[in-house]
């Protein structure tokens, strides 16, 4: 008889999302892999959280496609072929009507990494039998789940032992700056032209309505970002751009807040290097033809982790930024084996 994997959907109250600025909701759907057996005795299991891109949510990780495998019939190929051990996997809910948190706080989204550290891990060890301990506690995902993945794992040592990221953003320079004028055409073709009229396409196109005006996914994009990484309640869309609008003229002082997020900025800080020094794996990969030169980003990354010894894992594969989900395969045996080193 063939034993069954479950996927469980969670329900979870945040409070500390309640009253975010977006009006987002409150109570987040967050779907808990249960592996082949787990009905069947008292075993405890580690545990990995993994995190979506921007536009992504944990629910569509288990949703049919025609071309791919649902997370759940992965985890189930590689733990019935023995590639992996058996494990709890947690997809947690970072979405915001923007299109994404990045997984960190902000006065212009909410505290998405509160909810996650505070909320989401304490309810998971609590209902579930986790092994409720850093070093069988994981965190991994891609593109911005990948940065949100390295970025946790940097600042919540005692909570994840073991990083994954996969085509995650880092290197700002080369992955964001030439994003800049596609915002600033796209807003000319939409007549935005201030923080005011920004707002009000925002709140116009952001719902679920169809369809979206003429590159919409470039001002979406550059506002997510922004609301992340540059957030002030005093201005109209609750965040700073990193350029003037019209001119697009550079804004460095803005732009400073943003390096300030990222990871090789974080790196310089002993405390987050430290974390890395003593995470039990360090696993980062991207394609070699990524569209946001992430790939010059992880061998940047690698080289500076290299020359400050920092163990890690650091591989490229033939593709782009997009249908990359084979390269769990490769990252869950990893995680897998740092468990059971």
């Amino acid at each position: 008889m063939t034993v069954e994997s479950q996927v469980i959907i969670e329900t979870i109250t945040s409070e500390v999302l309640r009253d975010n600025p977006l009006g987002d909701p409150f109570v987040r759907r967050v779907p808990v892999y249960l592996p082949p057996g787990y009905e069947d005795g008292d075993t405890r299991y580690p545990t990995v959280y993994l995190l979506t891109g921007f536009t992504g949510r944990g629910t569509l990780m288990i949703n049919d496609s025609a071309f791919d495998e649902t997370i759940q019939e992965r985890l189930d190929r590689l733990i019935n072929a023995a590639t992996i051990q058996p494990m709890i996997v947690v997809l947690p809910d970072g979405f915001t009507r923007y299109g994404g948190s990045q997984y960190l706080n902000s006065s212009a989204t909410g505290q998405y990494e509160d909810h996650l550290i505070q909320e989401v891990v304490p309810h998971i060890d609590k209902t579930y039998r986790t092994k409720a301990e850093a070093g069988f506690r994981a965190i991994g995902g891609k593109s911005s789940g990948g940065y949100g993945a390295l970025v946790q794992g940097m600042r919540h040592p005692d909570i994840f032992g073991a990083i994954a990221c996969h085509s995650g953003d880092m290197v700002f320079e080369y992955c964001y700056k030439p994003e800049f004028p596609k915002f600033l055409d796209a807003a000319a073709r939409n007549t935005i032209d201030s923080y005011e009229s920004l707002r009000d396409f925002l709140d116009a196109f952001t719902p679920k309505m169809y369809p979206k005006p003429p590159a919409f996914f470039d001002i979406i994009h550059m506002s997510a970002m922004s609301a992340c990484y540059s957030p002030n309640p005093d201005s109209p869309c609750g965040f700073d751009l990193p350029f003037a609008f019209h001119t697009g003229e550079f804004r460095p002082d803005i732009w400073q807040r943003w390096l300030a997020w990222d990871p090789m900025t974080l790196l310089i800080e002993t405390q987050y290097a430290a974390a890395l020094r003593h995470m039990k794996l360090l696993y980062l990969d991207c394609g070699n033809r990524d569209e946001y030169a992430l790939h010059y980003g992880a061998r940047i990354l690698s080289q500076r982790l290299t020359e400050m010894g920092i163990h890690h894992h650091h591989q490229e594969f033939d593709g782009g930024h997009r249908s990359t989900n084979f390269r769990y395969d490769v990252s869950l045996e990893a995680i897998s084996q740092a468990f059971a080193g």
